[in-house]
């Protein structure tokens, strides 16, 4: 749940699942239409449970898919392969507290240069934008790519630390729809895509359907 709030899940704010997970204390998520006179304090309403692993009966492998269109890429292309840069990229975008949320850098097996590619909020990307450009002499790339019009889907569960080809089930589904992933990143419980913010539905749909999140 930690995992779907920080993603984009508009559901519960971050703060309150990290209370609730600091203090071991279960968390219910009831309908906000329910009235709380209608509703019997000694009955289980309808709502959904947030709890302790240990607690759940039966893991699903797939819980939850999230999606953000608030979304922007900076590109840094051709930067010198050598200790110190990522540290020259990312040190003045920390000093300008900008966040980065997704960080992927070509192997130095590449034929060509390596590549920076990041992401950050769309409400950042004029200033990280300028940070990278006013630190092109202490970073050393040859060219600076940009997007904003970019968004990004993650599919949580913590199923996935024990089932495999969770990820790579996702995507075959998105390329079978023609859409183009930008970034990867992956956790022990959770996988992001970059994709096109045009295919955002799309995608949301395809992936509800391979995990079969619509039956539930």
């Amino acid at each position: 749940m930690l995992e779907l709030a920080s993603q984009g899940a508009k559901v519960l704010q971050v703060r309150s699942v990290e209370l609730g997970m600091v203090h071991n204390m279960p968390v219910f998520v009831r309908s906000s239409f329910d009235k709380p006179e209608d509703i019997d304090p000694l009955g289980t309403p309808p709502g959904t449970l947030i709890c302790s692993e240990e607690e759940i009966m039966e893991s699903h492998v797939v819980t939850g898919i999230a999606f953000s269109k608030d979304e922007a890429q900076i590109s840094v292309r051709q930067i010198q392969d050598k200790p110190g840069v990522a540290a020259a990229i990312f040190g003045p975008l920390a000093e300008a507290n900008i966040n980065v949320d997704m960080i992927v850098q070509t192997s130095r097996r590449t034929a060509r240069p390596p590549t920076s590619p990041s992401r950050f909020p769309a409400s950042d990307y004029v200033r990280a934008r300028d940070t990278i450009t006013g630190a092109k002499d202490r970073i050393g790339y040859a060219r600076l790519d940009s997007a904003t019009d970019v968004a990004k889907v993650s599919v949580i569960g913590s199923g996935m630390r024990s089932h495999a080809g969770v990820a790579a089930k996702a995507f075959a589904a998105l390329a079978a729809r023609n859409i183009n992933i930008r970034a990867i990143t992956t956790s022990e419980i959770k996988f992001s895509v970059l994709i096109d913010a045009a295919y955002t539905e799309l995608a949301v749909r395809t992936l509800h359907t391979l995990y079969e999140l619509d039956q539930v």
